[in-house]
C-alpha cells in the first residue's frame, strides 16, 4: 500500500475538506464501528485521534476518530470489493461479523438487565429492612 503523510501534516487551504467522523465512515464502509480505526490502518487511511487522555484512577476520556475524506473515498472501493484484508468477524457484510455483533449486543443487554435487577432487588430488600425495623417494638 502507498505511504500516506502524517495526520498532523497541514493541508493546503484550497484543498481543506472537513475530516469525516466515525459515524460518517461507518455508513460508507462495511466494517463494525468499533473497528474502524483498525480498518483505516489496514487501508492506509490517515486518522486523527482526539481524547483518550488518562484521568488517573477514573479511567480515560472517550476517544474520537476523524478520517481523511480523500483517503476514505480511495479506500471505500477497496474495502467493499475485498481488496483490503479485514477479518470477516469485523465486517458487517459477512455472516461471521453479523453473528459476532448480535452476540456482543445480546450479552451486553443481558448483563445490563442482570445488573438492574440486582440493584432493584437490593433496594427493595433495604426498604423492607427499614420498614421491618420501624414496625417492630
Amino acid at each position: 500500500m502507498p505511504h500516506t503523510p502524517d495526520p498532523e501534516t497541514p493541508e493546503d487551504a484550497e484543498e481543506e475538506e472537513p475530516w469525516l467522523s466515525s459515524d460518517e465512515v461507518a455508513e460508507l464502509w462495511p466494517v463494525r464501528k468499533d473497528w474502524l480505526p483498525r480498518a483505516a490502518h489496514l487501508a492506509d487511511v490517515r486518522v486523527r485521534r482526539f481524547g483518550g487522555e488518562s484521568r488517573g484512577t477514573w479511567g480515560a476520556e472517550p476517544t474520537f476518530y476523524h478520517f481523511h475524506p480523500g483517503d476514505v473515498r480511495r479506500a471505500t472501493a477497496a474495502i467493499t470489493e475485498g481488496h483490503v484484508d479485514i477479518p470477516s468477524e469485523l465486517r458487517t457484510d459477512t455472516t461471521d461479523g453479523r453473528r459476532r455483533e448480535f452476540w456482543g449486543t445480546l450479552s451486553a443487554r443481558v448483563a445490563g438487565t442482570i445488573l438492574l435487577a440486582t440493584l432493584v432487588g437490593s433496594l427493595l430488600m433495604l426498604l423492607y429492612l427499614v420498614f421491618f425495623l420501624l414496625t417492630v417494638e
